[in-house]
């Protein structure tokens, strides 16, 4: 299992932030490879399980994931129920009015389908990915707040 963190301060207030990410239909928005959110249904544990499709080396992956752990403004912890197996573990911290998020990610590159050899490729992509997705997410969540130099 591949395993990767991520960390980014968002100068915006941690309940924004964390409402962004707690709809799932907004990781379109963020996610350059994710194509498709589906089938978006709420947790009884809060947040929401969904359906996605996802592009990883010029193939589409149809998989699921389903809330795990959430506590509101501070943790949401996802894990796949179809597709590639991962699991993605949100983190969110508030900091002088701006937001510290840190994503733990854990997945298994679909080897059988892409083959050994382009293992350490996506590898390497999906860590580009995972940077691009919070900066993303940070320019998102920036627009329309003041930042100070």
């Amino acid at each position: 299992m591949v395993k990767l963190q991520r960390a980014i301060t968002v100068h915006a207030p941690v309940e924004r932030v964390f409402a962004y990410m707690n709809d799932p239909c907004n990781l379109l928005e963020i996610w350059p490879s994710m194509v498709e959110i589906k089938d978006v249904k709420p947790n009884p544990k809060g947040g929401h399980d969904f359906g996605w499709v996802y592009k990883m080396a010029g193939m589409r992956f149809d998989g699921a994931s389903e809330i795990v752990e959430h506590e509101t403004n501070r943790r949401m912890v996802t894990q796949s129920t179809k597709g590639i197996e991962s699991r993605f573990a949100w983190t969110f911290e508030a900091v002088d009015g701006d937001t510290r998020l840190t994503v733990d990610i854990e997945y298994n590159v679909p080897i059988p389908l892409l083959g050994k050899l382009t293992e350490a490729l996506i590898v390497k992509q999906n860590e580009h990915e995972a940077t691009t997705l919070l900066e993303n997410l940070k320019s998102r969540m920036e627009i329309g707040t003041r930042v100070e130099a």
